[in-house]
């Protein structure tokens, strides 16, 4: 039998328990699976009090995370504690240029250090796995890098953050605002007491950046991501998408022209018959499409002790097997610097909501500013009237570049017939 591959965990908090009862549960299963045993051999963690619910008998505890490189016994350090920089940036660094394998579920590390750390990994010939960083317990890294070699990939995109595809369906599903189910999914644990991350796109830009850089052989460029959120979608935004027959949904989509990347996270309505559309609740989904494949569409939960936890496992397996792959699908040294696409020459189809006074002439004001910036429109909704008051007014556009449609509405809002900002939901057709 095969020597075992020894490993050592930093960070005992939901994926890391979890990825110490998989490896000490699981362990038979995985020995069968990958021709050698994989030994849980060492943990670090500050808080003792997770000894007393975890299976860490003959494991060595260690309080300080970088204790771990030194240990003999280890040979893969798994980074379990999170954030962008700090103790787990410095963890990997210096474990990687050990000659140490790396396993993290970080996706604010990857997202920003990838380039550098993939560098590290390649030159010492060891592994750096970030499958738990993107999509959870979905192998969209794996299925991207190594299932799809062979295609030429022109666009990902996808659902990539429960915590805000379960607020929205659940404001869908009961008519409730942003604010009101945001409460209730902290109560629930589906959202954190600092909401920021997830409800603000930043959660979904890191992944991303990761899979541009995946998909597209480049450079991870987080900060080439433009990155909307969630909070100012609207139970009555809601409604007229569902009259309209739309969903929406905060999407990251990233794709490749001749001009470059785009990369963009914004609230967007989706056909409601899209097969997107009908994931719900903390669910997460990844489309990819492929030259050779067309789209492929990977669904699964995206966070969670169990789903992560499978995901970090699954990295192991392969250092335990001798797979050893390009960390971003191509040597970090042949990573090209592709164009950006700025965000105002993005084109699509846009819903846009005004809320304006129900006077003569009113809308005429509009209509001649958006005929001044090329602005077609394709429809108006609007229910009843409320003469001398303000009613909401929804207007969808025909596909134009966003510059135009930006610099229209900042001419609309300063009618003083508008009496708030316009909403802006861009459409994507899938």
């Amino acid at each position: 039998m095969s020597e075992a591959l020894r490993v050592g965990v930093a960070g005992l908090g939901t994926v890391g328990g979890g990825t110490v009862k998989e490896l000490v549960e699981n362990a038979a299963l995985l020995e069968s699976r990958c021709g050698r045993p994989i030994k849980l051999v060492a943990v670090a963690e500050m808080n003792r009090d997770r000894q007393a619910v975890l299976p860490l008998d003959g494991v060595t505890w260690y309080d300080d995370a970088l204790a771990l490189i030194d240990a003999d016994d280890v040979d893969v350090v798994v980074e379990l504690i999170g954030g962008s920089g700090g103790i787990a940036k410095k963890l990997c660094e210096v474990a990687l240029n050990a000659g140490k394998h790396v396993v993290t579920a970080n996706k604010a590390l990857i997202a920003h250090h990838g380039n550098a750390l993939a560098e590290i990994a390649e030159e010492k010939g060891v592994t750096l796995g970030y499958e738990a960083a993107v999509a959870g317990g979905i192998p969209i890294i794996k299925a991207i890098r190594e299932g799809l070699v062979g295609n030429g990939i022109a666009r990902v995109y996808g659902i990539f953050n429960g915590t805000s595809n379960y607020i929205l369906t659940t404001m869908r599903e009961t008519g409730r605002e942003f604010g009101d189910v945001l409460k209730e999914a902290q109560k629930l644990g589906y959202a954190e007491a600092d909401p920021s991350f997830d409800v603000d796109g930043v959660d979904t830009a890191h992944k991303l950046a990761i899979l541009t850089s995946v998909a597209f052989g480049c450079r991870l460029d987080f900060d080439a991501v433009h990155v909307e959120g969630i909070r100012h979608v609207s139970a009555l935004d809601i409604q007229f998408a569902d009259e309209l027959g739309y969903r929406i949904k905060l999407l990251g989509v990233t794709c490749i022209g001749d001009a470059g990347v785009e990369q963009r996270v914004h609230p967007c309505m989706v056909p409601a018959d899209a097969a997107i559309a009908k994931v719900e609740g903390v669910f997460n989904a990844v489309v990819a499409d492929g030259n050779l494949t067309d789209a492929t569409m990977y669904v699964g939960r995206g966070a969670g002790e169990k789903p992560t936890a499978s995901a970090v496992v699954s990295d192991i397996a392969d250092i335990a097997r001798g797979r050893n792959v390009p960390t971003l699908g191509v040597p970090a040294a042949d990573l090209t610097d592709i164009p950006t696409v700025p965000m105002e020459r993005h084109r699509g189809a846009f819903y846009v909501r005004l809320t304006l006074l129900d006077l003569p002439g009113v809308f005429a004001d509009v209509a001649a500013i958006l005929r001044d910036h090329a602005v077609s429109m394709e429809s108006l909704l609007q229910h009843g009237r409320a003469p001398n008051e303000a009613v909401p007014v929804v207007m969808i556009f025909h596909e134009t570049d966003e510059a135009s449609v930006s610099a229209a509405l900042s001419k609309i809002e300063s009618l003083d017939t508008v009496v708030e900002p316009p909403r802006v939901i861009r459409i994507e057709q899938f």
